[in-house]
């Protein structure tokens, strides 16, 4: 992956425990233009690769970034919410797995610190003139950030867990049945977006319509889970070398045990880094990352997932 030298020129708090930092280039050359969904990779000083939504204005030259403190994460956040101003940090180019489709209206749903690519995406469609509606659910308004920034949008609705209970998410009312031409948006913690798309999906809402974005794999345990289920064999199909990889470890960990320049950021099955061709075998998918289409035309994500066949050949 190739890093790009960046400088906190800006930091402040939006809630108790999240951070907004804005990032310049450290180099004086501009960063790279993206759209809205689309986040980064931040490499720390303690070597963790950890990946952000960008949720300011693009046109502002700038990266900025809504970071929550959480106790409970892999470190990447107390490691963010240690940075100040002056500090430099290496970034990587702006991906984006979750973009704004083409569609007549959009309906986003935001559970918490989800609310980052979000917010980017109501920008977008405020400016384009589009057609949206965005709940924006929290545990508080205290705890809520941008909210004096979206509070004087119609077509916001906040939703706070410590607010009257007739103001509460309800999926029946705010979603209800589907409608054409409209997609759905989903970011947030595992439980909220299990929920949404669990509610979606018993209302109708074909899989198509319905695009998410995750912070951690829903599965229990990636790493374990890329772990797991017996060995296998890969196959590259650039040299026809072949590898094994056995229970205790990742067809990742394989190939860059092996010298194989194989691409890889968050080896959580979440940013879609990993992700590379089947050409033959049966894979087991583990990902969170992969649409239903994007598995049944070969897409593969070595960090997280692995085979129900005795071999995979990947295009590599």
């Amino acid at each position: 992956m190739t890093w790009t030298e960046a400088v906190v020129v800006a930091r402040f708090l939006a809630t108790p425990d999240i951070a907004v930092i804005d990032l310049a280039p450290g180099e004086g050359t501009g960063f790279p233009a993206y759209t809205a969904g689309a986040h980064i990779d931040v490499l720390t000083d303690s070597g963790l690769v950890r990946q952000y939504s960008l949720c300011g204005p693009p046109e502002s030259g700038r990266y900025r970034l809504a970071v929550l403190n959480a106790p409970d994460s892999r470190g990447g956040s107390q490691a963010m919410h240690a940075l100040d101003v002056g500090d430099r940090l290496r970034i990587s180019a702006p991906r984006n797995r979750f973009p704004l489709v083409t569609a007549r209206r959009h309906l986003l749903f935001a559970g918490g610190i989800g609310i980052t690519p979000l917010l980017a995406m109501v920008r977008q469609l405020k400016y384009e003139g589009g057609d949206y509606a965005l709940r924006y659910c929290a545990r508080s308004r205290a705890r809520a950030a941008f909210v004096p920034e979206l509070a004087d949008d119609p077509r916001v609705t906040f939703h706070f867990d410590d607010e009257h209970p007739d103001q509460m998410l309800d999926m029946a009312r705010d979603l209800g049945g589907p409608q054409p031409d409209t997609a759905v948006y989903v970011c947030g913690p595992g439980g909220f977006m299990d929920h949404v798309l669990g509610k979606a999906e018993a209302l109708g809402w074909p899989p198509q319509t319905l695009h998410k974005e995750r912070f951690s794999n829903s599965h229990a345990d990636a790493q374990a889970n890329a772990a797991g289920s017996g060995g296998f064999t890969i196959r590259l199909a650039s040299t026809r070398a072949e590898y094994f990889v056995p229970e205790g470890s990742s067809v990742l960990d394989v190939l860059l045990e092996n010298g194989v320049a194989a691409p890889h950021s968050c080896q959580l099955g979440i940013c879609g880094e990993c992700v590379v061709r089947v050409l033959a075998g049966d894979a087991d998918h583990r990902d969170d990352v992969l649409t239903a289409d994007e598995r049944a035309a070969g897409m593969f994500a070595t960090c997280s997932s692995r085979a129900l066949s005795p071999t995979l050949e990947l295009d590599l």
